[in-house]
């Protein structure tokens, strides 16, 4: 979500006001962030609607927000996070600003060493999915990074990830499939990745052309043919990326001499000669309103929501996309989202296996913890097997549960570390929560949503949480 540079200047000088007048020092995590509520009800089980809904639509509930969702109602709740316009809390809009890498651009970045510029935009990830209130917003921009990967260490990739993060995904994460693939095709830090700028005419390179049909658009098997490939390469030539001296560096530009502009057949489309860089807009137009693309989106969709969907689902999903199509675009993200949010499916349906990324995130905001997500969490998530934007192959994270069997150590490892306060830069409100839930009991009720085995409630707050947190039951969502 874009906010001003006065909208978080003000924040800060009114946080730091508040602070003054209160006489305390308060830890900036926790000024202009909704406090908890006086006493929280736990829920009652794990299949809770308001637990489950909060558990799957973001990144798992804070300590009394399933009784929040009770209050408003599921509809309202839903609406909510499809509109994604909740103010971001000062401490997160000003810990986002402080950061180079999404402040400057790419080729200024250039000058600062990359793990620190990927760091940052590794921080800045886990920062808003545990601290923002538009948690639905924050999944989907995990759900189209991973749809739309890129390996930030290939070709100093890290320089160009934090503008492909706000212009391509950030932009348009629920807005029009078509926008969002339009503006990835434009991404420099895509096209690079995928070798698009060796791409010259009479020498064709056929990688960006191949993904983007069989990942970011038909699906393996939607169709194509290696002359379709082939076609789709040439239409591509001379779509490439600035390198000219004195020239805006690393934005993408269309070169006409090394673009193939003979007439071209993709997916049965005849293309005709002579419409350079137009090309490329005609053959996203066909790719975006292709049958097998509304279906292989709705099933990405429906697979992040609801595990493993009934082909019905897929389907009405698909339907949805279709319907959605007009001259000017396709894919209409929120219209796809809203019947399967408001389903009993999502909310009672089979479980879903938490990957890293949502574990931790789930984690940190069970116990309310205050943290700068910075590189103690980051290197907690790299044992996991997860750190961001370092998946090599262009087909993102995996998201099936036999993906991960391998992080369950540095899970258990990552929940005794959390629950004993031994993250530099990350402190649990433990205390604060057990004391407002009832003691071990009402607190272990709370991060599980009810039915509790009996050996996760010990007498210890922290060691409630450690077991918690280690549980099977907390790795799924």
């Amino acid at each position: 979500m874009e906010v001003s540079r006065r909208e978080v200047v003000r924040a800060s000088l009114a946080a730091g006001a508040a602070a003054a007048a209160a006489g305390c020092a308060i830890p900036l995590s926790r000024v202009g962030r909704k406090g908890l509520p006086e006493r929280i009800e736990p829920p009652k089980s794990p299949s809770d609607p308001e637990y489950r809904l909060a558990n799957r639509l973001g990144y798992g509930p804070v300590p009394g927000e399933p009784e929040r969702i009770r209050r408003m109602g599921r509809a309202a709740y839903v609406q909510e996070q499809l509109a994604a316009s909740q103010p971001e809390s000062p401490y997160l809009l000003t810990m986002l600003h402080r950061m180079d890498a999404l402040q400057l651009d790419a080729a200024t970045l250039q000058d600062l060493p990359e793990p620190y510029v990927l760091g940052q935009l590794q921080q800045a990830a886990m920062l808003r999915a545990v601290y923002s209130p538009n948690q639905l917003f924050e999944r989907m921009v995990d759900l189209w990074s991973n749809h739309f990967s890129i390996y930030a260490k290939k070709a100093e990739g890290a320089y160009r990830k934090p503008t492909d993060d706000l212009k391509v995904v950030r932009s348009h994460a629920l807005g029009r499939f078509s926008d969002l693939l339009k503006a990835s095709a434009k991404s420099p830090s895509m096209l690079i990745y995928l070798d698009a700028e060796q791409n010259h005419k009479g020498v064709p390179n056929e990688n960006y052309a191949r993904e983007l049909m069989e990942l970011h658009t038909l699906g393996v098997d939607g169709g194509y043919t290696y002359k379709d490939i082939k076609e789709v390469a040439r239409c591509l030539t001379g779509w490439t990326v600035e390198d000219r001296f004195l020239r805006p560096f690393w934005t993408w530009r269309f070169d006409p001499s090394q673009h193939d502009d003979g007439a071209k057949t993709v997916l049965g489309h005849r293309i005709p000669p002579g419409a350079g860089q137009k090309d490329v807009d005609i053959v996203l137009a066909i790719l975006s309103r292709h049958p097998s693309t509304s279906r292989f989106i709705a099933k990405k969709i429906c697979r992040h929501f609801l595990a493993d969907p009934a082909e019905a689902w897929i389907e009405r999903t698909a339907a949805i996309y279709r319907e959605s199509i007009t001259d000017d675009g396709a894919g209409d993200i929120r219209a796809m989202l809203k019947p399967i949010l408001l389903s009993d499916e999502l909310v009672h349906g089979a479980p879903i296996l938490k990957r890293p990324f949502d574990f931790v995130a789930s984690a940190l905001r069970s116990v309310y913890a205050d943290t700068d997500g910075a590189k103690p969490i980051q290197d907690h998530l790299d044992k996991m097997g997860q750190p961001l934007y370092m998946w090599p192959m262009p087909d993102g994270y995996p998201d099936k549960a036999a993906a991960w069997t391998g992080s369950l150590l540095g899970r258990w490892n990552f929940s005794w570390a959390l629950a004993h306060g031994l993250i530099a830069g990350t402190s649990p409100r433990i205390n604060e929560v057990g004391g407002k839930a009832g003691g071990p009991a009402g607190l272990a009720a709370t991060i599980l949503g009810g039915d509790v085995p009996a050996t996760c409630v010990d007498g210890s707050l922290q060691a409630t949480v450690a077991r918690c947190l280690a549980s099977p039951q907390f790795q799924w969502r």
